[in-house]
C-alpha cells in the first residue's frame, strides 16, 4: 500500500515539474529583421541558388537566425536545441562572418569545403528530422564551387 503512494506521490511530483518547466525558454535564435551585414552570403554576394542552399541546410544550427519546428517549445527539447544551436554558432556564425579576422575567415572557408567534401555536414541527425536539408551532389558543387570562388 505504502509502495503504491509512494508511485503516485512520485508521478504526481514529475508531472508537476514537468509542467513547470514548460514555461523555462531559453532566448530564440532570431536577427532583427533586415540585411544582415556581415552575414557571409551578404559580403560575398551568393548568387540566390547558394543563399537558399545555405538557409535550408546551415542556418538553424550556424546564423542568427534559426527556423524552429513545432517541439521546440517543448522543454527538454527546446533546452538541447539551444545548446545544439550554441555549439554551432560558437564553430561558425554565418551572420557574424563578417566580424572574422581574415585568417579566422579563411580557416572557416576551408573548413567548410572539408565539411561538404567529407559530407560531415549538416549533421545526420538534423538530417534525419529536416530531410530538406540534406545536400544532392549538385547542391554540394554549387556550395564547393562558390566558396573556392570567394577564397
Amino acid at each position: 500500500m505504502k509502495l503504491k503512494r509512494t508511485a503516485k506521490l512520485s508521478a504526481g511530483v514529475l508531472a508537476v515539474a514537468f509542467i513547470a518547466i514548460q514555461f523555462i525558454h531559453p532566448a530564440p535564435n532570431v536577427a532583427p529583421p533586415g540585411p544582415q551585414p556581415n552575414d557571409l552570403a551578404t559580403l560575398h554576394a551568393a548568387p540566390p541558388a547558394v543563399r537558399t542552399i545555405l538557409a535550408k541546410a546551415c542556418y538553424d544550427c550556424h546564423s542568427d537566425t534559426t527556423r524552429y519546428p513545432w517541439y521546440a517549445s517543448v522543454q527538454p527539447v527546446a533546452w538541447w536545441l539551444d545548446h545544439h544551436i550554441s555549439e554551432g554558432k560558437s564553430a561558425l556564425n554565418f551572420s557574424q562572418f563578417g566580424a572574422y579576422s581574415e585568417k579566422r575567415a579563411a580557416r572557416k572557408l576551408e573548413e567548410i569545403l572539408d565539411e561538404l567534401h567529407e559530407r560531415g555536414m549538416p549533421l545526420r541527425s538534423y538530417t534525419l528530422i529536416h530531410r530538406d536539408a540534406q545536400l544532392s551532389d549538385a547542391e554540394v558543387k554549387t556550395l564547393t564551387d562558390w566558396i573556392e570562388s570567394i577564397q
